[in-house]
């Protein structure tokens, strides 16, 4: 017996939201291609090794994994536990696949070099609304460029892009990893528990600062320790000049430079905008996943209230692990679905659509008459219209309901030979 719903956590996309999503997409590589990113490519399927390399975060906990097959699969199932009878599985994102994509293929490309990615990702979380196990990630990355003009042209690329489509209000948040760590240093904190500690503080949107003192404490750690850190998180929340606060408060403890490299990217920013694209220090901002070393980043917008749009950062290391040589790299992504699903409930309709309109004709109209409204409807179509010619339903009404839903607003009713002439309206 076949089954016709999806797959848990999949779904299937209606021809208006794919409207939606084309245009989005064509949109936005038209305007990174502007700024000279190359669109690229990589396999679905990638080499369980790179997937499990203790860098994803959460995410290597929601990998599709994939049996060995044929022989390979039937002579070690034999005495073997699940992971060993796995050798790989789909991305989960897009970037663990770059860097393996950069590392086999350096030598053919420029340095440094501007990439492009937009595909399906699949992670098996569990499917709440707006949450699927397959969507589609878009990321810009720069990989060679040690300098902070990479973080500048991905944010400016980036906030150019949202301002195109009509995302009002947006924010991009930044803090640096360093800076986190030179905070958890100052208050005392060893430093293999770090990690710990930013996950506690990447709950601050939730529990608040009360929480995050109740969580560090019941954690086990120190008081003093604790106490500390609170100090400096309050005192950095509340400072008029956040940066020369927390230049202050953690001296030494912050690599030279940090601080002063965040207010070059908020400068040139600034400049390069006009002042249209806001950029805002949050010493709060953690990132989830475990590869990033250096400026993160993350996308709020006054449409998207509550929840972020987009992320990103630098991670310097990774594309070392494939090639033993460290290479600099940083990248943005967009939440593409959440901004497809914001669009769809408002109704977007793409600029630039060209007006959509069906030709519903009698099933008693004849072969010839039918030819004539397609010769009419083909020279429409090359003055750039979108015409449908169909056949009428028994239920016309109903059949008018759905194509509106297509985005068609223009109807020619045609039932007898007489009313050819309506056609001269397409």
């Amino acid at each position: 017996m076949f089954v016709k719903e999806t797959t848990k956590g999949m779904r299937d996309i209606l021809p208006r939201e794919s409207e939606i999503r084309e245009y989005l997409l064509t949109k936005m590589k038209k305007t990174y291609g502007s700024f000279g990113f190359s669109q690229i490519e990589t396999p679905c399927v990638e080499h369980i090794e790179n997937l499990t390399s203790k860098q994803g975060g959460d995410n290597e906990k929601l990998i599709f994994k994939i049996l060995k097959r044929g022989e390979k699969l039937t002579v070690g199932a034999e005495n073997a536990n699940v992971d060993e009878l796995v050798d790989s599985g789909l991305r989960y994102d897009l970037t663990v696949p770059l860097s393996r994509y950069y590392s086999n293929n350096a030598s053919n490309l420029s340095l440094p070099f501007k990439a492009m990615q937009i595909g399906p990702v699949w992670r098996a979380d569990r499917p709440q609304k707006g949450r699927f196990r397959q969507f589609v990630q878009c990321d810009i990355d720069i990989l060679g460029d040690p300098s902070n003009s990479a973080e500048i042209e991905l944010i400016t690329a980036t906030s150019t892009y949202l301002e195109s489509i009509g995302i009002g209000g947006v924010t991009i948040v930044i803090n640096d990893r360093r800076i986190l760590a030179a905070m958890a240093r100052a208050s005392g904190f060893a430093e293999e528990n770090f990690s710990q500690v930013f996950i506690i503080l990447d709950k601050y949107d939730k529990i608040g600062e009360a929480g995050i003192e109740k969580e560090l404490l019941e954690s086990g750690y120190d008081a003093a320790c604790v106490a500390k850190y609170m100090e400096i998180f309050r005192g950095a929340m509340a400072a008029d000049d956040r940066f020369a606060y927390l230049k202050d408060a953690l001296g030494e403890c912050c690599e030279e430079g940090v601080i002063d490299n965040l207010l070059e990217i908020v400068g040139a920013v600034d400049v390069i905008s006009g002042g249209r694209f806001n950029l805002s220090f949050d010493p709060t901002l953690v990132r989830g996943m475990g590869y990033y070393t250096g400026v993160i980043f993350e996308i709020k917008s006054e449409d998207f209230k509550g929840s972020s749009i987009g992320g990103g950062g630098r991670y310097d290391n990774m594309i070392g692990n494939f090639t033993g040589q460290k290479t600099a790299a940083c990248g943005f992504s967009i939440g593409f679905e959440r901004i497809v699903a914001a669009l769809v409930e408002k109704n977007f309709k793409p600029e630039g659509t060209a007006q959509k309109t069906a030709v519903l004709y009698d099933k008693r109209m004849s072969t010839s008459d039918l030819a004539l409204m397609q010769k009419a409807a083909m020279e429409a179509r090359a003055d750039g219209k979108i015409v449908l010619v169909q056949k009428m339903n028994k239920n016309v009404g109903f059949q008018k309901q759905k194509l509106e839903a297509d985005g068609y607003a223009k109807f020619i009713d045609i039932r007898y030979p007489d009313e050819m002439a309506k056609l001269c309206e397409i």
